[in-house]
């Protein structure tokens, strides 16, 4: 099966999407529950919150139906403006 993306598709709102949902999980409230449950739910909202933000700070590229996102891993990237 073969899908195509709209014509609409924008993919710095995708981009800003991924931040908006990193700032949900960094908001989300600590259900009531105890014990291993709770240390789950820590460690996957831990997860969900690097993944999104990872998204969140990427650059997006639409090229010939490729979406290429690139993420700067880079230790102090994200804190560091580009001077030359």
């Amino acid at each position: 099966m073969v899908t195509t993306m709209p014509d609409e598709f924008d993919p710095q709102a995708m981009v800003n999407r991924f931040r908006e949902r990193a700032e949900a999980v960094r908001r989300r409230g600590m259900p009531p529950v105890e014990g291993p449950e709770r240390q789950r739910i820590i460690e996957q909202m831990k997860l969900d919150f690097q993944d999104f933000a990872m998204l969140g700070d990427a650059s997006a590229e639409l090229e010939d139906g490729i979406l290429t996102l690139r993420v700067d891993l880079r230790p102090g990237a994200a804190d560091s403006s580009s001077t030359a």
